[in-house]
């Protein structure tokens, strides 16, 4: 269980609580760290992937642990984004993004149950939302005027790029899981 890839992935989610600090602090500093931090978390969640796959170590702990970790820094990262940007064209695809997350979760879980995880698993559409999701939110943090004071309508584009992404991938899950949620056999 506690192997280099899971611990890597235990690693990220201890940086959550480091990364909402820093967010608060005013000052270029804190600004670089947290962006730094938000970084680290998106490379580990990489990295723990790969050595996984490389070592042949990919473990159940390890497949639970890994979207928890990556769920977690997503979402409290967009929260702490709206919160800060007080702005609906940004609370807008944070909530999409959040809501599928969600949906999603609850929809592989249930599949699970039926012992057909397979048909909801991770497509191309949802990693390109993934990419796209952390460059906005990359845009986002270095936007801020205490770095460059980029304009921030590149980090509000991506963000709502991959809230339609995130849409489309929700709705690809769905329509394989139709046959299953309509199916009269599995009902309670």
């Amino acid at each position: 269980m506690w192997n280099i890839p899971n611990i890597i992935t235990f690693f990220r989610i201890l940086l959550i609580p480091l990364f909402v600090i820093f967010f608060f602090i005013d000052g270029v500093a804190a600004r670089w760290i947290t962006l730094a931090i938000f970084c680290t978390a998106a490379w580990t969640d990489w990295l723990d992937g790969f050595l996984a796959r490389k070592m042949k170590i990919e473990s159940p702990f390890g497949a639970f642990l890994d979207p928890v970790a990556d769920k977690l820094m997503v979402a409290i990262t967009l929260i702490l984004l709206i919160g800060r940007e007080g702005s609906p064209w940004l609370a807008i695809p944070g909530m999409i993004i959040i809501g599928r997350e969600i949906t999603v979760s609850a929809l592989r879980e249930w599949m699970a149950e039926l012992g057909n995880r397979a048909v909801v698993g991770v497509s191309v559409i949802g990693k390109i939302k993934t990419m796209c999701q952390l460059l906005a939110i990359f845009l986002l943090l270095i936007a801020s005027p205490a770095i460059f004071g980029l304009p921030k309508v590149f980090g509000y584009v991506f963000m709502w790029v991959a809230a339609l992404l995130t849409l489309w991938s929700m709705l690809v899950y769905l329509k394989a899981a139709w046959p299953y949620l309509t199916s009269e056999k599995n009902d309670a």
